[in-house]
């Protein structure tokens, strides 16, 4: 139990149904012996849960799931929720909670292509994104950049963290998604829900500005801030295959997508899990 009486998350868990295999030191593993197109057991979702909040983003190969596998796999995680962009490069398909991820040569730009965190413009941003893709490039590309926000926290001055604490900043939706998306201010430094730990909540895409300094003051803040959680040592570059999928805590871990593929096609399928609290000031 933290300070302020957030409920800490204990890593104690032996895994025993699945394996879990970090990709680096501080974000994403890959995750084995599951087979995400049956129903999951007590164990095998426990020990899900573990492994997400242990490692920021989970991994899976070779699973060539549907729909409801996928909407079944992340309904573990708590409600689907839908995008707030009045416009989004991702297409709806027959089903409300399924966006469509697809790039080919008729493309002029993809979704994602700088550090985020999904739609932190919303008042309750998502608590994490399932991306599933069964196409990719034949010779490699379109890979997924995720950062770990804990250890770039973690990798502050003693003074810059004091400095930014009680801080907030507005998430402006418009500047990406257009008129009619939210606008929300979010603390600059919040508290995970789950485990926590302190994180910075900033982003290229969305924040505009910090709200109690001076415009340009927060400009230079902000800008130190993006180049800061964009570091490689706190990175990890995921390597698509078809049929992988991606799962990430939006709270805690920031994405970026590689275009380097055109003209060649990398499709998919993603899903969001609703957030269910406003963000927490660390």
């Amino acid at each position: 139990m933290t300070s302020n009486g957030t409920q800490v998350k204990e890593a104690t868990m032996t895994y025993q149904a699945i394996t879990v295999t970090p990709c680096s030191p501080h974000v994403g593993a890959e995750i084995g012996n599951i087979d995400l197109t049956k129903p999951l057991s007590k164990q095998e979702v426990a020990e899900l849960h573990q492994a997400f909040a242990d490692h920021l983003v989970i991994f899976f190969r070779d699973q060539r799931i549907s729909f409801d596998d996928q909407i079944r796999v992340a309904s573990h995680f708590g409600p689907l929720g839908r995008h707030v962009g009045v416009s989004t490069i991702s297409k709806t398909t027959d089903n409300p909670f399924v966006r469509k991820f697809h790039y080919d040569e008729t493309s002029t730009k993809i979704s994602g292509e700088n550090w985020h965190s999904d739609q932190s413009c919303a008042p309750i941003p998502p608590l994490g994104s399932m991306l599933y893709n069964h196409t990719l490039p034949p010779n490699g590309g379109g890979d997924t950049m995720f950062a770990s926000m804990y250890a770039a926290y973690d990798a502050l001055s003693p003074r810059m963290k004091s400095y930014l604490d009680g801080l907030t900043a507005t998430h402006d939706g418009t500047r990406v998604f257009g008129p009619g998306t939210p606008v929300s201010v979010h603390p600059v430094i919040l508290r995970h829900p789950v485990t926590g730990k302190k994180v910075i909540y900033v982003n290229t895409d969305f924040t505009s500005h910090i709200n109690e300094l001076p415009r340009a003051e927060g400009d230079r803040i902000l800008q130190f801030l993006y180049d800061h959680c964009g570091r490689e040592e706190w990175a990890f570059r995921f390597r698509w295959r078809p049929h992988s999928i991606a799962f990430w805590d939006n709270r805690c871990a920031q994405h970026k997508a590689i275009w380097d593929y055109w003209p060649n096609v990398r499709s998919g399928y993603r899903v969001q899990v609703e957030g269910t609290a406003p963000p927490v000031a660390g």
